[in-house]
């Protein structure tokens, strides 16, 4: 070694030196004055959390316990003018020195005893308004600022989260209560601990209705954890999980046997956050009205799910894994926040063995298929995405493969009974109403070759054109179904096919639920796939059986009732119109005048409509006037029960969806969520009264207008109004085509 190099080492080892003096004289200073340090700080803390969330914090004693330990005593933190938001008796923290160097907080130790945390809700006040208030100052400031990016975010708020659990714990008599005006939900920890890497807690819900129990293990340190949540009753007995506060305001009944949850992995990969962890539950039992009839059981359900969030999005990897009883599928989620929204979803399955996966139907969700017995492989496939900033270009597949696949037994439910004469029994608001016989011995009951051609046409031209090609599914429907929906913010728009309907109606309960409509879809799969009905009877027992009017029912019935006429005498217009009433039955009378005409209000439009694409089709002849609707007649019996009208000049529209204004059974998801929460239903709350209808002239049969003098505002809204039909009409024959 040279001169130079020895003399080198030599500064360099007086230099680390002298800063390791500086360093210890800093931290001997820094020890002498620690008492008072943590006083200006403390005092610091709480005057910040009295200027910026108006909160008034106590801390009774403060003292440091070691070199990194810290003891508090009677800490009490209240909002101005609101519930105490906790009290705590002790609090002993130490924290790793490691980390303390980084600038980081991680918890090494945590005793807590004698303690309260609480959210009360009064009326619409609550104690953590403050939250709320510095939520949204935080929106403003970063509306004007740079934009979120929600990977910092998750990977902040995690290891905040985290970091704070203890690699040892102990805590003892810390309630966590939550009031919500008379209803009180509490969990009473009466022990938890955390001793070399081991869980164990006993929590009281509410003091005494069960007891809960964590187990497991934990690494704080390494980010690993796996836990187990399960209950038992007095006694020691066995006792599902359940919160009596949701059933009580949800009408949600929810419980489960054990709850596992494991964290694997938390990771920072080319820009995105990701976190993989497993969750699994017990012998799950839901009940909620607008889910199923009944109790349904899943005796197991799990999922490994790889979460990932980058700068402006948040999904599940197709890499997760959802295992329901014996059948396993791959999902993928992604939500895009900006610069649109956009909302993805994947669903694949490898090819399973069908008995499996109707083995795997949770108990309760399809009572007609319980018992089938099925051979062969299924493989399912879903992909559904939609651009808020584009709805009509929404993306949705849905496909049930089989592979050899047969039925070898049926369920609860014979679906091809109704290949024979058969006793239908329909519903109203869950009671049942007059059977009716839908075969030869019903003289109301009418083959498929005696029904009008007209009548045949104009219903499936209205309800599903490609009836006798597709197989029980129409995914162009759905598509314009969702955009439609997606835009109007309601359910305004069907995707039901002839198939659909058919199995709603002779195998299926009236009851609203996800299950039925799900039990709906896998049914009619069933019967186009095994071709259990001929279409040519299906479509002949539907018109036997649907709703055309209060306590109408089938062809024959509607035919006799609205025109003294057999199916086989109806005209071009009358099978428009009553194609027209099928998806509103009970207001069917409402659309004609005394005299037994029809209104002019929405209805000629749709008979526009509706001839028109029979005519392109080749059905009827092309008619330059409203295809049989001025020819309507209401049979005379009944033109007394049609109300006096105002004579008001209502104008003609091109078309009103008869789907619009009154839906029967509003069953998308918005509609499922708003039911769980008791929100109310849109169709209950519009006006249930007939719409207003013209006069006509008694000697010219014509409409007389009223005053034409129309406001600006008036003039806007009509050009609005013929711009949204106009909207509706291209949508319908794009429907239909």
């Amino acid at each position: 070694m040279t001169y130079r190099q020895r003399k080198a080492l030599r500064i360099v080892g007086w230099v680390f030196l002298g800063l390791f003096v500086v360093a210890g004289i800093g931290a001997g200073y820094a020890y002498s004055r620690r008492e008072s340090l943590l006083q200006t700080a403390l005092d610091r803390a709480v005057r910040k959390a009295k200027r910026d969330y108006n909160l008034n914090v106590r801390i009774g004693s403060a003292r440091f316990t070691g070199l990194t330990s810290i003891a508090f005593t009677n800490i009490s933190v209240v909002p101005e003018e609101r519930d105490s938001l906790a009290r705590i008796g002790t609090v002993a923290l130490s924290v790793r020195f490691w980390p303390l160097l980084a600038g980081k907080i991680g918890l090494s130790a945590m005793t807590m005893d004698n303690g309260l945390i609480q959210v009360v809700k009064r009326d619409s006040l609550t104690n953590i308004d403050f939250l709320l208030r510095q939520k949204k100052r935080d929106s403003t400031e970063t509306q004007t600022t740079r934009r979120t990016d929600l990977a910092d975010v998750a990977e902040n708020l995690i290891d905040n989260l985290l970091s704070k659990i203890p690699d040892n714990l102990s805590v003892r008599n810390v309630e966590f209560r939550g009031m919500d005006n008379n209803d009180t939900l509490s969990l009473l920890t009466q022990t938890a601990t955390i001793r070399d890497e081991v869980v164990n807690s006993t929590l009281l819900l509410n003091r005494n209705l069960a007891t809960w129990h964590i187990t497991g293990t934990a690494d704080p340190a390494d980010r690993e954890y796996n836990l187990a949540l399960f209950a038992e009753g007095p006694g020691g007995r066995p006792k599902p999980l359940e919160l009596p506060y949701i059933q009580k305001k949800y009408e949600l009944k929810l419980q489960t046997d054990t709850v596992r949850f494991e964290l694997r992995d938390v990771d920072r990969e080319r820009g995105e956050f990701r976190l993989e962890g497993t969750g699994s539950v017990r012998n799950l039992r839901i009940n909620h009205p607008a889910i199923a009839r009944t109790d349904v059981l899943v005796p197991t359900a799990s999922m490994k799910a790889n979460v990932f969030v980058g700068e402006n999005y948040v999904g599940i990897d197709s890499s997760s894994t959802l295992q329901l009883g014996q059948v396993s599928a791959r999902p993928f989620v992604k939500y895009t926040l900006s610069p649109s929204k956009i909302y993805e979803l994947q669903l694949h399955t490898d090819a399973m063995d069908a008995q499996a996966v109707f083995n795997s139907f949770p108990q309760g969700l399809f009572e007609s298929l319980e018992g089938m017995q099925v051979t062969g492989k299924l493989k399912y496939d879903l992909a559904f995405q939609l651009d808020t900033s584009l709805p009509d270009s929404v993306k949705f597949n849905s496909g049930l493969t089989p592979q050899g696949f047969r039925i070898l037994k049926m369920g609860r439910t014979d679906f091809a009974a109704i290949n024979q004469p058969f006793v239908y029994t329909p519903y109203e608001q869950g009671k049942p109403m007059r059977p009716i016989t839908v075969g030869p011995e019903n003289p109301d009951y009418t083959p498929l070759n005696q029904i009008a051609p007209d009548l045949r046409n104009a219903l499936l031209t209205s309800e599903d054109y490609n009836f006798f090609t597709h197989k029980g599914f129409n995914e162009k429907a759905f598509r314009v179904s969702i955009a439609t929906n997606f835009k109007e913010k309601s359910f305004k728009r069907g995707a039901s096919t002839v198939s659909m309907q058919l199995v709603k109606n002779a195998f299926l309960s009236r009851n609203k639920t996800l299950s039925r409509k799900v039990e709906e879809i896998l049914i009619v799969w069933l019967i186009e796939n095994e071709r259990l009905i001929p279409k040519d009877r299906m479509y002949e027992v539907y018109l036997n059986i649907i709703e055309w009017g209060r306590n109408i029912y089938g062809i024959g019935e509607a035919a006799r009732y609205y025109f003294g006429k057999s199916p086989a005498q109806l005209d071009l217009g009358e099978s428009i119109f009553l194609a027209f009433v099928v998806p509103r039955p009970k207001r069917a009378l409402d659309w004609f005048l005394p005299d037994g005409s029809l209104q002019v209000r929405n209805v000629r439009g749709y008979f526009r409509i509706i001839g028109r694409l029979m005519a392109k089709r080749g059905l009827t002849e092309p008619d330059s006037g409203a295809y049989g609707f001025y020819g309507v007649r209401l049979r005379e019996g009944l033109r007394r029960q049609i109300a006096p009208v105002d004579s008001l000049y209502q104008p003609d529209s091109l078309m009103t969806d008869p789907m619009e204004g009154e839906v029967e059974e509003s069953e998308g998801i918005d509609d499922f969520l708003r039911r769980i929460f008791r929100g109310r239903r849109e169709d209950e709350r519009r006006n249930e009264s007939p719409p207003a209808t013209v006069q006509p002239d008694a000697a010219t049969g014509e409409v007389a207008p009223a005053d034409t003098v129309k406001t600006r505002r008036q003039l806007r809204q009509e050009r609005r109004e013929r711009k949204r039909r106009e909207r509706e009409q291209r949508a319908l024959e794009e429907g239909v085509n």
